[in-house]
């Protein structure tokens, strides 16, 4: 029986403060400013898992509050599930995989982050009822 074609899934979490303003990780392995999150494990169910990745990126426990984006790397044949945050506890550290914190607004994100992960960031900040749906490879939107 011939395999069709296989895509990873990964989650992040735009945690968002009471300004209004989303948490991005630097991370350590290229150095690129993002939403924290990664890769699903193969059991793992979507929420557990984006709880986990934030955990492991920021020391931080979090709520989510709304799915606001579905995106995909059409290059890696990556689907992330991005989700607004809220934080409900730890304390926000550097990891083995994060390098460095900033708290940026919308206007601020294109700055420092590929569209590809800031676009993310300003759906997850902008868009209080719909859920974005968006192609890129990797660093710039498609179509």
């Amino acid at each position: 029986m011939a395999q069709g074609p296989k895509h990873s899934v990964s989650v992040a979490g735009v945690i968002v403060d009471e300004h209004n303003r989303a948490l991005l990780i630097q991370r350590r392995d290229n150095g690129r400013w993002e939403a924290p999150g990664g890769v699903l494990e193969l059991a793992e169910d979507v929420i557990t898992g984006l709880r986990r990745e934030v955990r492991e990126e920021t020391g931080l426990e979090i709520a989510p509050v709304r799915l606001t984006g579905v995106y995909k790397n059409m290059r890696q044949d990556i689907i992330a599930l991005v989700f607004r945050c809220v934080t409900t506890g730890g304390t926000l550290s550097a990891t083995e995989e994060t390098r460095d914190f900033r708290w940026v607004t919308a206007a601020e994100v294109s700055t420092i982050a590929t569209e590809a992960f800031a676009v993310r960031v300003k759906d997850a900040l902008n868009s209080p009822h719909d859920v974005s749906i968006r192609q890129h490879d990797g660093t710039h939107l498609l179509g």
